[in-house]
């Protein structure tokens, strides 16, 4: 195929596009192809992100910022779509720094077309659709991604589903599956059952064969699509005690794996719910640190209580969260078995509206930025 190097970017080089873009364009809905050009323009600069300082969703603002150069092993991603994900608030809250060297402005997993390829890229060309896990630069018109955290899109989802994969379910897929070892016949509570990572740790613990799912949500609505999902019993946490009901439905045994993103005056109740020997794992701290915990529960029924991030791991360790994912949880969405649930998309430019939504917790599972590249408008369920 042929290829040249584009002069700005020392060491990368760009492909004219093959047929197998136009399919898989056409896949995702675009019929008109007539503006469509042969190559790749990449401009010198791009719409990104940024937050101003640490704060509420005011403090995203879209500016210009020049579109990122790929390291030797490294893609340019044209993003045509964007997770919305915690971490992001926590950075924008001056909570949640990036890794060294990586990028200031907020997203950790992006949907596009890869533009250019470092030199050492052998897996990935111009022109192919896919998904990515990235430190950071996911709220712009281009990213960056290490070959090994960039993959082909499964067949059967559009941009903003797949744009809702990386993160999300490897976050799941690490803490449910490696760190709380999860298996078939184990009873799980799902705190944050309306999330993004609830949804998701609903969706696969019914299809590895939970005994039974309860979650936790905060309104009728979300109740609703938590048993759609796959739940046995969703706790609406407002006037319900998951602890009781936990209890009840697993007579009295109690739970054997707790997800817990909420942290706060949760974690001696988790240790109240659980089971003996269960595991709890902490993906997240929403209301902050726990006050005056009693351990004795913890040792009394021989509990294991974990915690752990994703963003901080090696490439290598991500990419073999990906290598599992990919024999375990690409197959049934390929078969339609599976799906990420995406609630609403936003423009770009418009995630300060995306994170008013999460940070008042009435939306269903994930919240998606679009590009002008998706060629699509916003949209909602």
């Amino acid at each position: 195929m042929p290829h040249y190097t584009i002069p700005w970017m020392d060491g990368c080089t760009k492909f004219q596009p093959d047929r197998r873009l136009v399919t898989a364009l056409r896949s995702q809905g675009r019929k008109d192809f007539s503006s469509m050009s042969l190559e790749f323009t990449i401009p010198r600069t791009m719409t990104a992100i940024d937050i101003r300082e640490p704060g509420g969703p005011d403090v995203l603002i879209p500016v210009q910022r020049p579109v990122p150069v790929p390291r030797n092993d490294e893609v340019l991603i044209q993003v045509h779509a964007a997770g919305v994900n915690g971490p992001d608030v926590f950075q924008r809250k001056g909570l949640y720094d990036p890794p060294p060297g990586a990028s200031d402005i907020p997203g950790l997993e992006v949907a596009g077309v890869v533009v250019a390829t470092g030199q050492a890229v052998a897996n990935l060309r111009p022109g192919d659709t896919v998904a990515a896990l990235v430190t950071g630069g996911g709220y712009a018109e281009y990213a960056v991604a290490h070959e090994k955290l960039a993959f082909r899109l499964p067949e059967g989802l559009n941009m903003a589903e797949a744009a809702a994969l990386p993160e999300t379910f490897m976050t799941v897929w690490l803490n449910m599956f490696e760190r709380g070892q999860f298996k078939s016949g184990d009873s799980i509570l799902i705190h944050g059952g309306a999330s993004g990572i609830g949804t998701t740790a609903t969706m696969l613990a019914r299809h590895f064969g939970a005994s039974k799912i309860v979650t936790t949500v905060g309104s009728s609505e979300q109740r609703a699509v938590s048993l759609e999902l796959g739940a046995d019993i969703a706790v609406n946490f407002n006037d319900e005690d998951f602890v009781e009901i936990a209890k009840a439905a697993t007579d009295g045994r109690g739970i054997d794996v707790v997800l817990d993103i909420i942290a706060g005056d949760y974690v001696a109740r988790n240790y109240d719910v659980a089971a003996m020997n269960g595991r709890i794992v902490q993906i997240s701290v929403i209301k902050g640190p726990a006050k005056d915990l009693d351990f004795w529960p913890m040792l009394r029924k021989r509990l294991t209580h974990i915690g752990s991030t994703l963003r901080s791991r090696t490439n290598d360790e991500k990419a073999s969260i990906l290598a599992d994912l990919e024999t375990h949880v690409w197959p049934p969405i390929r078969q339609g078995i599976l799906k990420p649930y995406v609630y609403r998309t936003f423009a770009l430019e418009d995630a300060k509206g995306a994170h008013e939504l999460l940070d008042s917790g009435k939306h269903i599972g994930k919240i998606v930025l679009v590009t002008p590249a998706s060629n699509g408008r916003p949209s909602s369920r």
